[in-house]
């Protein structure tokens, strides 16, 4: 497997370059890793190239939370300075003083 630089890290709030949310990253995955049946869901027109990151998001738009695979093309940073309000953000991430979120320590004793 290829190794590949990424963009974007864990813990970055981004937002979508089309559609209306943001989120903050949970995990990342070097190159596509989804179904193909989901990989053909997206039309035609809008679908990302296979061959770079993709991105596991805690994302919220006006409307609602929910959990999102996002190509890295498909993103930009959020420059807002605003909270993810997503309900599972406190289960992976502490806001520190900077108003970044850091992974909590998820590993066992």
């Amino acid at each position: 497997m290829k190794v590949r630089s990424t963009k974007f890290h864990i813990g970055q709030i981004v937002r979508h370059r089309v559609f209306s949310f943001r989120g903050v990253i949970f995990d990342i995955d070097g190159e596509f890793n989804n179904t193909e049946e989901w990989w053909l869901s997206i039309p035609e027109e809008l679908r990302p190239e296979k061959d770079q990151p993709f991105y596991h998001l805690l994302a919220e738009n006006a409307e609602s939370e929910y959990i999102a695979y996002v190509s890295e093309q498909n993103l930009l940073p959020d420059e807002t300075g605003d909270p993810v309000g997503h309900s599972q953000v406190s289960e992976i991430f502490i806001k520190d003083k900077s108003g970044s979120y850091r992974q909590r320590n998820l590993s066992l004793n």
